[in-house]
């Protein structure tokens, strides 16, 4: 599914849970976010929590935010079993 967020286009790549629910998405992304390859957000205590990841070949990756530390973090840093989605942002030509 495809989705646009700040004008940029982005592909839900992954709802666990049905994680993703639009109008929550659509209120909390902002520009801040415009950076990112990747938007990954998580249900805690019925409030929706997001990060952002980037391609592991970006100029601008930390260790903290590389997508294949993605698998750690949601170990780590989200309640068990818990819902989340991953959004892939498209590359601009």
């Amino acid at each position: 599914m495809k989705i646009t967020l700040n004008e940029n286009t982005y592909t839900v790549v992954k709802d666990y849970r049905e994680g993703y629910k639009k109008e929550e998405v659509e209120a909390r992304v902002t520009e801040y976010f415009t950076p990112y390859d990747y938007i990954f957000g998580d249900w805690a205590y019925g409030k929706l929590r997001l990060k952002g990841f980037y391609k592991s070949d970006h100029k601008n990756v930390k260790p903290m935010n590389d997508i294949k530390s993605l698998e750690q973090y949601i170990k780590n840093n989200c309640a068990y079993d818990c819902r989340y989605f991953l959004l892939e942002k498209e590359e601009s030509n």
